[in-house]
């Protein structure tokens, strides 16, 4: 029962960020808004951090490296004008949330990272 209520929690939080996080600050495209609503970023974090996932702001992952905060991974998506015949090579996968974020939009993406994870 627990675990069910964290993802009702989750997507909550989800919707909630879209709305305040994004939208609020100029994200128009109706796809960016769409993936943002169904990638869930808590399923990209390191457990101890599960809780910060839809907080405005970096949050650190693993090998020293940070997932993006979701305004701006959502900006950058608005900017590229993806559409579902855009094919995206993405150089620093990371924990790979701007991939399925992308993913959500594009015909194809592809993404390479430098740590093995």
């Amino acid at each position: 029962m627990e675990a069910e209520n964290m993802e009702k929690d989750f997507k909550k939080l989800r919707q909630q960020m879209v709305r305040e996080q994004l939208i609020k600050r100029g994200i128009e495209d109706e796809a960016v808004i769409t993936a943002f609503r169904n990638v869930e970023r808590e399923k990209f974090m390191l457990a101890k951090n599960k809780e910060y996932a839809y907080q405005d702001g970096a949050q650190s992952i693993e090998a020293g490296q940070t997932i993006s905060q979701p305004y701006i991974v959502a900006y950058m998506a608005q900017k590229l004008g993806l559409t579902e015949d855009s094919n995206v090579l993405e150089i620093g996968t990371g924990c790979g949330y701007n991939a399925a974020v992308m993913a959500q939009i594009a015909n194809e993406v592809y993404s390479i990272e430098i740590v093995e994870w």
